[in-house]
């Protein structure tokens, strides 16, 4: 007799069980297909909202390489008084603020960009002084126009900066 209770209750358990173990697993499933659906809805929501201000800080940075190339430097900054030196702080110290302007946009372009932009206005610098250190110029109008005889033939580090820039904007959009 008591083998038949035994029988009677796992013939009801054993259906119970298997059928939970079936119920868990199908739930299991289900929760986590929704997580990934949200989590893909989020994302599609982030980058909604992200891409523009990207886009805007590629457009900043684009700027940026515009404004510092030397042949748009020159026309902006000015000599005040022809010194030679003078004239060279001042257009490295603009090329700086400029970079300091918008140095908050590194959070949003990647960082190999970046590091070409970073590049290009140490490759501009460098252009600039490496010109003023020439003995033959003596004062800020010759500077001006060996800068200007330099890029006339070479292109500027700015170009290739924005030729990457442009290119990895393609690749996202």
């Amino acid at each position: 007799m008591e083998i038949n209770r035994i029988i009677d209750l796992l013939s009801y358990t054993i259906p119970t069980i298997v059928t939970g173990f079936v119920a868990y697993y199908f739930f299991k499933n289900y929760t986590a297909s929704e997580v990934r659906k949200l989590k893909i809805t989020l994302l599609k929501e982030n980058q909604k909202h992200s891409l523009p201000i990207r886009l805007q800080a590629y457009e900043r940075m684009t700027l940026f390489l515009e404004r510092m190339n030397p042949s748009n430097l020159l026309l902006r900054v000015t000599s005040i008084n022809n010194d030679k030196d003078a004239y060279l702080q001042s257009l490295i110290n603009t090329i700086e603020q400029e970079f300091e302007h918008n140095l908050s946009q590194q959070i949003y372009i990647s960082d190999k960009c970046w590091n070409v932009i970073i590049a290009s206005k140490n490759a501009t610098m460098q252009i600039i002084k490496n010109t003023a250190d020439d003995s033959i110029i003596t004062n800020a109008q010759e500077l001006r126009e060996a800068i200007l005889k330099r890029m006339l033939n070479t292109s500027p580090p700015s170009t290739t900066a924005l030729s990457f820039i442009k290119n990895e904007v393609k690749s996202f959009m």
